[in-house]
């Protein structure tokens, strides 16, 4: 396996700039996931890793070597696409030995690296089928399969998860992540599904518009955003984003959420008397108040989910506001109930929505 290195990689289409100035690196065995909104410049970024598109400016290493000109050919990358792609005529042990063949390598090998993979997989009793004799689960692992026995120093998934339903995908998605603790391979994975890469990943980049918002580790991004974007899309549902403003009349800094206050007992750097903020709180850090409320919200929709309950729920002047409640919570829509924010538990932000520290 082995190490990946950009520098400054940048790439244009024509006119059009689609990464703008790259640095990343992932280490030796990490799984790593790409994860941003439809058009943020994942992709792209995979194909340039791969050696399918060239960059336009900057560097790519693997292991320490430059590949920044070197064909995909000779990058010693394997690569899983969304469709399967597989050979409708050759059987499961033939797709997967088929790339091998082309290698040179003697048929003992081909045996062994086959054999290995299928049994990782669970397609040891379908080798002899053809690819339309198999769910698209069992097409989708015999794509991984492929990728496996060629023994790559990076392998490269994009979005190879979102042709299956719901269930396989689930499915799909925990023998991935035994697959990389088993192996222990370099696995660079593109995703717009942030459950995929909350639940996959060592490390998540997260892009937009071509630019790395933030990288670190799931929980890193969960609890501690870097700014608004990072905020609402990591989560699921997404972090309540509520416009403020700060007051403190009386010495004691507060903020006004249209037109009701609300106390701050641990104040982040920067927070001032009149300045606009953005107050960030999850779902699940909103708790039912019958006395002593934040503020009083009329029930617009209720999700029952068995084990836990999400209730939207507004306020004039405010955005729609998600609170996850624990068990089967008995409300109505229409109905008004009061909610706490759970202070330690608040994030702040500035105008350019950049997060503000808390001491």
């Amino acid at each position: 396996m082995a190490e990946l290195r950009l520098v400054g990689a940048r790439k244009s289409f024509g006119p059009v700039d689609v990464l703008h100035g790259i640095d990343l690196a992932v280490q030796d065995g990490e799984f790593v996931v790409f994860v941003g909104p439809s058009g943020c410049g994942k992709s792209t970024l995979l194909r340039v890793i791969a050696g399918l598109e060239t960059v336009t400016e900057g560097e790519v290493y693997i292991d320490g070597q430059r590949v920044t000109d070197r064909p995909a050919s000779e990058r010693d990358l394997a690569m899983v696409f969304q469709s399967y792609a597989l050979y409708p005529h050759m059987s499961v042990r033939k797709n997967m030995a088929f790339a091998l063949e082309n290698m040179g390598l003697k048929s003992a090998e081909i045996d062994a690296r086959v054999t290995r993979a299928a049994t990782m997989l669970r397609l040891t009793d379908y080798l002899e089928r053809r690819p339309k004799a198999l769910s698209g689960g069992q097409r989708q692992r015999v794509a991984i399969g492929r990728a496996i026995v060629r023994d790559p120093k990076i392998f490269l998934f994009d979005e190879p998860l979102s042709n299956l339903d719901a269930e396989l995908r689930v499915a799909t998605r925990k023998e991935l992540a035994a697959l990389h603790a088993e192996i222990g391979g370099t696995m660079i994975y593109v995703t717009h599904d942030q459950v995929e890469a909350m639940t996959l990943a060592d490390r998540i980049v997260v892009l937009r518009a071509g630019r790395i918002e933030q990288v670190g580790s799931p929980l890193e991004l969960y609890n501690s955003p870097c700014n608004t974007f990072v905020a609402g899309f990591i989560g699921s549902p997404r972090m309540n984003l509520l416009p403020a403003t700060v007051t403190g009349d009386d010495g004691t800094l507060r903020l006004n959420l249209a037109g009701r206050a609300i106390a701050v007992e641990r104040p982040a750097a920067g927070l001032a008397p009149g300045k606009p903020v953005t107050l960030g709180i999850r779902p699940e850090h909103i708790v039912m108040a019958k006395a002593d409320a934040d503020l009083t919200l009329t029930v617009d929709l209720v999700e029952h989910l068995g084990g836990e309950t999400f209730v939207y729920a507004s306020a004039p002047g405010l955005p729609q506001i998600t609170l996850r409640q624990d068990g089967q919570a008995r409300l109505a829509r229409g109905e008004v109930i009061g909610i706490r924010f759970d202070p330690p538990h608040l994030h702040f932000f500035d105008e350019a929505g950049a997060t503000l520290a808390r001491p």
